[in-house]
């Protein structure tokens, strides 16, 4: 740990210096209270840091919750063990290919009966907190239960004991987005109006005790059940897959799932403060989570320690180490072969953008985070599905 000032401290060993500038800038905020915490993962982001947690005093900033609101894991840990699978594991992948839709911009053709119960919660949701989420995206119904691309993913994995769990991230999807994007804007356009100055426009927020803080708590809620319901109806399609490819009911033998990129009110060193993580997770002692490294390393169950100098928080990733126009300059598929080497996954160079290299190492992750989390379970990939 490493504090920087009176308003930011650090657990990133690897942190380079126009992200450690960023959070600095984020931290000067006068309602930022006690201070900003930086993940061992962190990385630039638009407006705040990817991998910050940023507690506030009667103000969200709507960027440092991010445009994919809600985003986060779920994982499942079955029954099986690794000497009891098919020795052909493309025959899965290409199967939770067919359940789910992948990439941005592809979703459901119809509503599946197991999507049917949860749209039936997110339309009684939107109604009491009093709009219309059609007003977004019009297909919203359709995009529960779909992937997107970049570091989004859906795998099988081995644990230290070969174990076999099922594991997967995504988001709130395009509706998430436009809710997101919208309340960025608005929070914009009021500084604009009040002559508000901010070292970064991205920085705009939303005062509490005002219609248009209370309209984006209301949305932003619902998109975070949104995130966490569609992870739960992906989950089912690839056991239900799953238990195809292995001829067996699947038991579930334990159910995480967490957010990395929201907002909830929460009380830290004596103050109720809304706590924006913008890629982080809730590690009060005792709460389980994910950390998931790149497609081609390693991923962790992890237990909260309840850092109360971490806000209580925890890394959510391996965090980038190359944009994604820099990684596709400096990797080719052929590396990318070579560091997905006994996992199954799409041979493409679309995404060479998230090969392992272009991540901060998972292993020096975690060390930096031995304070906020202790580690149940190290999970390796067998089986990887990404969107183009």
């Amino acid at each position: 740990m490493e504090r920087i000032n009176g308003r930011l401290v650090n657990w990133a060993s690897i942190l380079d210096a126009k992200t450690r500038e960023q959070a600095e800038t984020t931290s000067r905020l006068p309602f930022v209270f006690p201070h900003l915490a930086l993940m061992p993962d962190a990385h630039l982001g638009k407006g705040a840091t990817v991998g910050s947690v940023i507690p506030t005093l009667g103000a969200i900033i709507p960027a440092a919750v991010g445009v994919d609101i809600g985003c986060g894991m779920i994982a499942v840990k079955t029954g099986y063990r690794a000497d009891q699978l098919p020795p052909e594991r493309r025959p899965l992948r290409e199967a939770i290919e067919r359940a789910i839709p992948l990439s941005a911009g592809h979703y459901n053709r119809r509503v599946v009966d197991t999507a049917r119960p949860r749209i039936d919660e997110l339309t009684r949701l939107a109604a009491e907190a009093g709009f219309d989420p059609a007003g977004y995206a019009g297909n919203w119904e359709l995009q529960l239960g779909s992937l997107g691309s970049g570091n989004h993913f859906i795998e099988v994995c081995l644990d230290e004991e070969d174990a076999v769990w099922l594991f997967l991230h995504s988001g709130s999807r395009g509706v998430g987005n436009k809710i997101a994007q919208r309340h960025i804007k608005v929070a914009q356009q009021i500084a604009t109006k009040y002559w508000i100055r901010l070292e970064d426009p991205d920085l705009a927020y939303l005062a509490e005790g005002t219609d248009e803080f209370d309209t984006y708590i209301r949305e932003l809620r619902w998109a975070q059940r949104f995130a966490l319901l569609n992870r739960e109806e992906m989950m089912d399609r690839v056991i239900r897959q799953f238990g195809e490819w292995v001829g067996g009911e699947v038991d579930e033998v334990e159910r995480i799932n967490c957010h990395h990129n929201f907002t909830e009110r929460e009380n830290h060193f004596g103050k109720s403060v809304w706590v924006s993580r913008k890629g982080a997770i809730r590690a009060r002692e005792g709460d389980l989570g994910l950390i998931p490294g790149s497609m081609g390393t390693a991923s962790y169950v992890v237990e909260g320690r309840g850092n109360a100098v971490a806000l209580d928080s925890s890394p959510h990733g391996a965090g980038r180490e190359y944009s994604r126009t820099a990684a596709r300059k400096a990797f080719t598929l052929e590396q990318l072969r070579a560091a997905m080497q006994g996992i199954e996954f799409r041979d493409t160079d679309a995404f060479i953008d998230e090969i392992p290299a272009a991540y901060k190492p998972i292993d020096q992750v975690m060390a930096d985070a031995e304070s906020l989390v202790r580690v149940r379970h190290r999970l390796q990939q067998i089986i990887n599905v990404k969107g183009d």
